[in-house]
């Protein structure tokens, strides 16, 4: 017996872009079924008409670093080579999996075998046919040992991939793996035409061959990227309305640091869209007849403490957990964030992926009790006349710094001093290793954010040796092992559930909020049809302009 998904409807034969309009739609997102995501994409105003072709001029904060998924992890990166690949599969308004470039795909009982069957007819960019051939090329490119994918853990253990015939290609597991299909989903998973092996080193730097809905025309680093829609482009299962080409011609990103240049740019028209917009300005967009504010919510990302458990004092229980009570989240929220752009985040995992709970989360929080913070930290030997002194980390960026700045005061009412230092992120990250294999010294614990689509993000910050060398035993191993390897969707989720009480009731992983304020965009009331896909991937097949 097989788990078995179908594509019910499929166009039969590749078609030139529709002229399909663009409604007043209100996209909800829930992976749970319980969480939301609103994205407004308005109709034109009386009196005028919004056009096939054109160009749209993106202005963004910072540039890729690289147009090959195997190469980057960054959101600046994906967001890019989106739009030039596609995937096996995709996520719908819903978030959830449907069939995409594969019109089927097969899961086998004892979860060893994922068998996927493509459509028929896809061509690459450059004209060659794309087949269970480009499949396996990926695959094998993404877990080759010597220079392997920066995600490789998220393919799994995969022991082989084998073309079954040009439209079906069949991955083996050496265990079962439940995270694998819905990685096939994600960015990160791109499927790259093999005729991009004959580009060596140019690609993913100034080449890149895709099936995408846009195509690839240069990339000035540290200025703009240039894309050209794919005429060719036909949808499968991206959620558009749109089932051929972008009615735009070109789409320009360009690389604009300052946030207050991005929104003069907006505002006199030299862009169409921007993302991060200052947030003090937020306001006065809205109030903007020419402008239009997109925030994206369920982005699968979540901000949350982690502790330095290395030394004392947070390798006892009683130091997080004084942390954890010691402050008030939704006070902080008020104070640092504008109503709307942030929620209060009670999961290890984020609002919107698979196996979210608040309800059941909710049970091992820790709400605001600063007595109890007081009575922990007592029997620890602290006091007002002898306060912990720690370090609190965080990263640079919207308004997480006032963030932090909340929680210090909240933790001095307790008696816990915390120091605070501010860094990027790619130096946070170094940072927190480093503390973690530290034994001596002041204690650290950070405020960190991670972004992923699936509960397996648990498994790559907490399995031994985590993803920061951090907090470890062999009773969460066990417990992040089953959410691998339990293939079953109600099993899966009791395998989550006991994770996340783990990492709860033990304070390893304190939840704080999930942010919108990262991903804030804003267009011209002209840009018509944008939208903000699930977990943060912007649309454009279906924007023209006024």
């Amino acid at each position: 017996m097989f788990w078995q998904f179908k594509l019910t409807k499929r166009t039969a034969q590749r078609q030139r872009r529709s002229l399909l309009g663009v409604a007043l739609t209100a996209i909800l997102v829930s992976a749970c079924g319980n969480n939301q995501q609103t994205t407004t994409t308005t109709s034109p105003s009386p009196g005028t008409t919004a056009t096939e072709g054109g160009t749209l001029i993106w202005a963004r904060y910072g540039d890729a670093d690289s147009l090959d998924p195997h190469r980057t992890t960054t959101t600046l990166s994906w967001q890019i080579f989106d739009q030039i690949y596609d995937t096996l599969l995709a996520f719908n308004d819903s978030g959830e999996i449907v069939p995409n470039l594969a019109r089927e795909w097969q899961v086998s009982d004892d979860g060893t075998e994922v068998t996927f069957v493509l459509n028929e007819g896809m061509t690459c960019h450059d004209g060659t046919p794309f087949d269970a051939n480009d499949v396996k090329y990926t695959a094998d490119r993404a877990i080759d040992s010597q220079n392997p994918s920066v995600t490789r853990g998220a393919w799994g253990p995969i022991e082989a991939v084998d073309v079954v015939d040009p439209q079906t290609v069949r991955f083996r597991f050496q265990s079962p793996f439940a995270a694998f299909v819905s990685f096939m989903a994600d960015p990160f998973a791109s499927m790259i035409c093999d005729s991009n092996q004959e580009l060596g080193d140019q690609f993913g730097v100034s080449q890149a061959v895709g099936t995408g809905p846009w195509q690839l025309v240069s990339w000035t680093r540290g200025d703009e990227i240039v894309l050209d829609k794919n005429p060719d482009y036909v949808r499968y299962g991206r959620p558009v309305q749109n089932e051929g080409a972008a009615y735009l011609d070109r789409l320009v990103v360009r690389q604009i640091p300052e946030a207050q240049t991005r929104l003069a740019g907006l505002q006199t028209g030299e862009v169409q869209l921007i993302v991060n917009p200052p947030l003090d300005d937020l306001d006065a967009i809205r109030g903007n007849s020419n402008l239009e504010l997109h925030v994206a919510e369920n982005t699968g990302q979540n901000f949350f403490f982690e502790f330095t458990v290395s030394r004392p004092p947070f390798n006892d229980i009683r130091a997080r957990q004084a942390v954890a009570y010691a402050i008030d989240i939704d006070a902080a929220l008020r104070v640092a964030f504008d109503e709307g752009l942030v929620e209060r985040e009670r999961c290890p995992i984020s609002r919107g992926v698979f196996g979210n709970d608040q309800e059941f989360c909710g049970q091992y929080s820790y709400e605001h009790n600063p007595d109890r913070a007081r009575q922990l930290l007592a029997e620890m030997g602290y006091s007002a006349n002898r306060p912990m002194e720690v370090i609190l980390m965080t990263s640079t960026g919207d308004n997480r710094e006032r963030m932090v700045q909340v929680f210090q005061s909240q933790l001095a009412q307790v008696g816990i001093n915390a120091k605070i230092e501010t860094m990027d992120i790619g130096t946070l990250n170094a940072r927190v290793k480093q503390e973690n294999e530290r034994t001596s010294g002041i204690s650290t614990f950070d405020m960190m954010d991670w972004a992923w689509f699936d509960p397996d993000i648990l498994y790559q910050l907490w399995h031994s040796p985590g993803a920061y060398s951090g907090y470890q035993s062999p009773e969460l191993d066990k417990l992040l092992e089953r959410t691998r390897t339990t293939v079953d969707a109600t099993q899966r989720r009791e395998a989550v559930n006991d994770v996340m009480e783990y990492l709860l009731s033990n304070a390893v992983h304190i939840p704080l909020y999930t942010p919108g304020s990262l991903w804030v965009y804003a267009t011209r009331s002209q840009v018509q049809g944008f939208k903000i896909g699930p977990f943060n991937r912007p649309v454009f097949n279906d924007v023209r302009l006024q």
